[in-house]
């Protein structure tokens, strides 16, 4: 059982930062960020395993980083020129298997989500 905790979300302006940080309770193979917005299936945002091989859904691509600290087990987030239509609940996720496609069902473990509100 792996237990994630996400931290990090809040309001802020269109164009600017925020950073998300997702606590695991061991060390996975696989984790990756998610988001859903209100009344939309959820999506993955970005990807990393634990060889540190990453991949970015194509709308975050050279806003947002994906990053990892092993020593910590910690996920990291970092969105930079946000836009309005992030605005959604982001959710860490994690497999103790190899990364698969970026895709809910490829994940066992969730955190309980942290909101970011992007205003225009």
């Amino acid at each position: 059982q792996v237990q994630l905790e996400e931290s990090g979300g809040g309001s802020v302006q269109a164009g600017g930062s925020l950073r998300l940080s997702c606590a695991a309770s061991t060390s996975t193979h696989c984790m990756a960020w998610f988001r859903q917005a209100s009344g939309n299936r959820r999506e993955g945002v970005a990807v990393i395993d634990s060889d540190g091989i990453i991949s970015y859904t194509d709308s975050v691509k050279g806003r947002f980083t994906i990053s990892q600290d092993n020593a910590s087990n910690t996920l990291y987030l970092q969105m930079n020129s946000l836009k309005f239509e992030d605005t959604a609940m982001y959710y860490c996720a994690a497999d103790l298997s190899r990364c698969g496609t970026l895709y809910p069902q490829n994940f066992a473990y969730w955190g309980q989500g942290t909101q970011v509100t992007i205003s225009s």
